[in-house]
């Protein structure tokens, strides 16, 4: 009993310490930059701006910094990387294979190609965060019903049924590329690479309002998620329904990764790597998984987004820094903590 009860409070504490990271990490990112802004004043706007209480000393410029240009880029850094780092959670515990991530099940080739339609057609279609989040729903719905059989899911079906329809989606964003003009296929292949640099408050308000309820309603189930990583069968005896609670899992962790993609493009690695290094320092125990999971994503991303905008005179895609960083992280974990990775 004393052993778990100071288990829980260690988990508690790293819940705690990334919490506090990510507040550091949020001001770090606010002023770096070449507008050589300091703390004091960011403070100065976010409290005029949140409470209404005025500073004279405040510059119009150092207004549109923080609050317009940078503000909302860390929140939707935030944001995007909770919903990758909660869905590769999600899906993860769902399908029993820690190799699984945010994309298996098409939703990234979805998106693709409906920012390919929208870019190549833009008179005819819809825009391209809007035509993006479509067809990532499209294409996870896709692969969800290819893998019925007779009112059942199989997991394994619906993993090769997401690798079906996101090869199909794949050719169809080749066949976009073929079709557009060079200007147009920079873009598409830009949008491709991932990016906060359009990120607005409009953005935010939307990806806010179903990110954060998904999340909430991820973490208050986290512990049927723990009945289902056992094994289907294991579960029934339990008394849960494991088709029930996969679907609503898949559909959540797939709506957070539609709406993520739809804004800021495909972001790879961030789902794939926060769930291990979260049960790394936490154990299997979803119910701490998915927190700290999401402030690590939420902290990785606005740290590789930062990079990304700070590294050069121009901007890098928030893709490539990801997957420069993830890559050797995930080999580190994979050969150094292999035994705890998973179950």
């Amino acid at each position: 009993m004393i052993f778990n009860k100071i288990k829980a409070d260690k988990r508690n504490l790293y819940i705690i310490l990334l919490f506090l990271l990510l507040i550091i990490t949020i001001f770090f990112a606010i002023i770096s930059g070449n507008s050589g802004l300091s703390p004091y004043t960011v403070l100065k706007v976010i409290i005029y701006k949140t409470t209404g209480i005025s500073f004279s000393d405040i510059s119009p410029r150092d207004m549109a910094i923080v609050w317009n240009m940078r503000m909302p880029r860390v929140l939707m850094a935030i944001l995007a990387g909770t919903a990758l780092a909660t869905a590769g959670a999600l899906y993860q515990g769902c399908f029993r294979n820690p190799l699984v991530e945010p994309f298996i099940l098409g939703a990234s080739s979805g998106a693709s190609f409906g920012a390919a339609l929208a870019i190549v057609f833009p008179a005819l279609f819809l825009p391209i965060h809007i035509s993006a989040f479509i067809f990532a729903l499209l294409a996870v719905i896709a692969a969800y019903m290819l893998s019925r059989h007779k009112g059942e899911i199989n997991s394994v079906g619906l993993v090769l049924s997401g690798v079906i329809i996101g090869s199909v989606f794949s050719a169809l964003v080749s066949i976009m590329k073929y079709l557009s003009e060079d200007t147009q296929l920079r873009e598409i292949t830009f949008w491709m690479m991932g990016g906060l640099y359009h990120a607005s408050w409009s953005d935010i308000y939307v990806n806010a309002v179903i990110i954060v309820i998904c999340f909430i309603l991820s973490w208050i189930l986290s512990w049927k998620l723990n009945l289902i990583s056992i094994g289907d069968e294991e579960a029934k005896s339990l008394g849960i329904n494991p088709d029930k609670y996969k679907t609503i899992f898949i559909i959540t962790a797939t709506l957070m990764t539609a709406v993520c993609v739809s804004t800021v493009g495909i972001i790879a690695w961030v789902g794939l790597m926060m769930p291990h290094a979260a049960r790394l320092l936490t154990g299997p125990d979803n119910r701490y998984v998915i927190p700290l999971a999401s402030l690590g994503g939420a902290v990785y991303l606005l740290i590789c987004d930062t990079i990304a905008r700070t590294l050069t005179m121009g901007e890098i895609p928030i893709g490539i820094i990801t997957s420069i960083i993830g890559a050797p992280f995930l080999i580190w974990i994979l050969r150094a903590k292999s035994g705890r990775l998973f179950l």
